[in-house]
């Protein structure tokens, strides 16, 4: 997820806002799996391998890695993979964190069956979304799946990342993807006033 105005960051960051933002404790950054997270997993949407695109810290692929499934998770911060990883070994996580670029998930030269991206979206500027869109199909099989929750433009306010609307994610994803759904969801903070309007986009890329 992307810095927050009120911590000095305005507009999309670059690896050095994140990596300083990782130097404390982002509001994303609950100590915990978002709950959005964990109730897709109930459901089984998680099949292996998992890639986690932009992981932060680690709790979502760790939850994942929990449920003994394969992860990788990957962010473009030193600071919070070094986190994650320091996570996993704490708990005998078979998770596993890597420094990479979301914008070029095919130099991972790996494929996956499902992508998270939990707050990533929207931090792209418009013309950096169709280069995303085409490094996630880069790095997901025939007839993976994608689950992703962004900010909403139901979230009154400035607060926060920039707001997607439906109909972007729809565009964004029109052209080699499958929009299965787009649903009203919740991120969590670790601000108790601010639990932010979301939503979560299950995408397919399909097989034939």
């Amino acid at each position: 997820m992307s810095p927050w105005q009120d911590a000095g960051m305005a507009g999309p960051p670059d690896q050095r806002g994140f990596d300083e933002m990782y130097a404390g404790v982002p509001p994303w950054d609950i100590g915990r799996a978002q709950p959005e997270v964990v109730r897709i997993a109930d459901a089984g949407g998680f099949p292996e391998p998992v890639i986690d695109v932009g992981c932060g810290t680690g709790e979502n692929a760790l939850e994942l890695a929990s449920r003994g499934l394969e992860v990788l998770g990957i962010d473009a911060s030193p600071r919070a993979i070094e986190a994650a990883r320091a996570k996993a070994s704490e708990r005998g996580s078979s998770a596993e964190f890597l420094v990479a670029d979301a914008l070029s998930l095919r130099s991972l030269d790996r494929r996956f069956q499902t992508a998270l991206d939990c707050g990533v979206f929207h931090v792209f500027e418009d013309h950096e979304r169709p280069v995303y869109v085409a490094s996630l199909a880069s790095a997901l099989r025939p007839g993976g799946v994608l689950h992703l929750l962004c900010f909403s433009d139901r979230q009154p306010g400035s607060f926060g990342p920039r707001r997607v609307t439906k109909q972007e994610l729809w565009d964004s994803f029109a052209d080699g993807w499958d929009v299965m759904e787009i649903v009203a969801a919740t991120f969590v903070t670790n601000l108790p006033a601010v639990q932010a309007k979301a939503w979560r986009a299950t995408i397919v890329r399909p097989s034939g």
